[in-house]
Parts: structure tokens; sequence; C-alpha cells
């Protein structure tokens, strides 16, 4: 039952999600007016708004000006749905899960809305660091270095939410940190924005959920993926090297399969070294 009731209630908040990828990067409130149609803006009736039931009944099209209606609407709500029920069985009923799980679905607003927009927008980004860090006092983030640090500092005795705050706050500098200079180095060297400020407040966002070392992990991989579709899009597809690639898109997927996947990635590959 547990796992059915996460999976419909995902697929709402998935509706949710998607009023707020169509109007955050508008300017739009995502509270007022009701769902209406992108196209001929007429409201959306209740039965006309079940997540995937509607869209597939009506073969993707508006009930009143028959208009295509983007199959992502569907995608998001299934890809919502999914996410809760694949953190659930990870994590189980812990806060670990509901850590994750607000993550994920900050990620997945900012992956689609920098894929269609080349946009993360700041309502997102923001209230997820104050996210990032108020769950870092409910579940230790567990990187070690806010440890480390208070050790160098003379501090033998530190208690447990505070190294988890110091992770938090270490990992958000870090993350945020790094890629305003290499934005800095890039803008120096070719004289032309490489970074966007978006992205950076993305990065320390991510930076608050998963502590340094699980984000400078985010960095590599979404750098690793993005540059190797980038050479796709520019061979295959014939874009050309000024082509406008969404890192922020890379980024978040790669910050959830870190949250999920890094620390065995880096027990893993720290293996080598032992």
């Amino acid at each position: 039952m547990i796992p059915a009731f996460l999976f419909l209630f995902g697929l709402t908040i998935g509706s949710f999600l998607n009023v707020c990828i169509h109007r955050l990067p508008r300017g739009e409130s995502i509270v007022s007016p009701r769902s209406r149609c992108p196209a001929c803006n007429h409201p959306i009736a209740a039965y006309d708004n079940i997540p995937l039931f509607s869209y597939l009944l009506l073969q993707g099209r508006c009930r009143y000006c028959r208009v295509r209606i983007s199959p992502l609407y569907f995608f998001v709500e299934l890809a919502t749905g999914l996410l809760f029920l694949f953190l659930f069985s990870i994590f189980g009923p812990t806060v670990l899960f509901a850590k994750y799980l607000v993550l994920g679905v900050l990620l997945l607003v900012l992956v689609v809305t920098d894929w269609q927009e080349r946009l993360l927008p700041d309502l997102i980004t923001f209230p997820g660091m104050a996210l990032g860090l108020f769950f870092s006092q409910m579940v230790p983030v567990g990187d070690g270095s806010g440890f480390f640090l208070a050790r160098l500092a003379g501090m033998e005795q530190i208690r447990m939410m505070h190294a988890s705050s110091l992770d938090s706050v270490l990992g958000a500098a870090l993350g945020g940190g790094s890629l305003y200079l290499l934005g800095e180095v890039y803008f120096r060297l070719r004289h032309q924005e490489g970074m966007g400020l978006g992205d950076v407040k993305m990065m320390a966002m991510v930076g608050f959920f998963l502590g340094p070392r699980l984000t400078m992990l985010t960095i590599l991989l979404g750098s690793v993926s993005g540059a190797i579709l980038g050479l796709v899009f520019i061979v295959g597809f014939r874009k050309g090297t000024a082509y406008e690639l969404p890192f922020g898109t890379f980024l978040g997927i790669a910050a959830l399969v870190s949250a999920v996947w890094g620390k065995q990635m880096l027990f893993w590959y720290l293996g080598f070294f032992s």
C-alpha cells in the first residue's frame, strides 16, 4: 500500500512541478491563476488535470483548441512518481528518504528548466539552500570535513550536529565557489561568460545537502557527462563550438547520482590506494 500511495502522491507533486517548470522562467505565479492550456489559455478542468491519465485520454492535446501539449508534462509526472518509489526502495521511511526526496524534486525542476530555458530559477535554488542546511540538523551529512577542521582548530570535542552543519556550509562554499572561480578564469582567458551564476547557486544548494566530497564528485560527473554529450552534439548534430550546453542539467543528474551512490563510488575509488 505504501509504495502505491507514494507513487500516486509523486504523480500529484509532478503535476505541480510542471506548473513550476512552465511558470517560474516566465516570472509568473505558481499559485494563481489555475492551470490552463499553454496555447489557448483556457482553464483546465479538474477532470482534465489527472496526472498521466488525462494526458493519455486526450491523446496529448488540449480538449478545447486541440493543440498538441508537450509530452514533457507526462514524463515529468511519471519521473516524479518513479523518483518517490526509487528513493523509498533505497532509504525506506527515514529522514534520509525525506532529505533526498526534497533534493530530487528540486533537482528535477532545475534539470528541466535549464534544458528548456537555460535558466536555473532563484526561487528554487535559494529555498533549496535553506532546506539543505535544515536537513543537516536532522540527519548528519557524514562528510567528515567538519570534524577534520575542528581538530585542526584544536577542538577535540564537537557535537555531531555542529560538525554536520559545518559539512553543509563547506559543501556549499566549495561547490558554489569552485564554479564561480572556474567561470572567472574562463572569462579572463576568453573574454566571454562561460559559467552562469545560476550554476554557481545550484551547486551551492547541492553542497548544503551533500557536503564537500559528494559535491566535488557531482561537479566531476557533471563535467565529464557534459563534455561527452557536448562532443556528440558538436560532431553528430553539427552544432558549433559556441553551442550553449545546459550545464545545470548535467550537474542536476550528477547530484542525484552522487546522493544515492556517491559514497560507494568514493569507497571504490579510494580502495585503489589502500
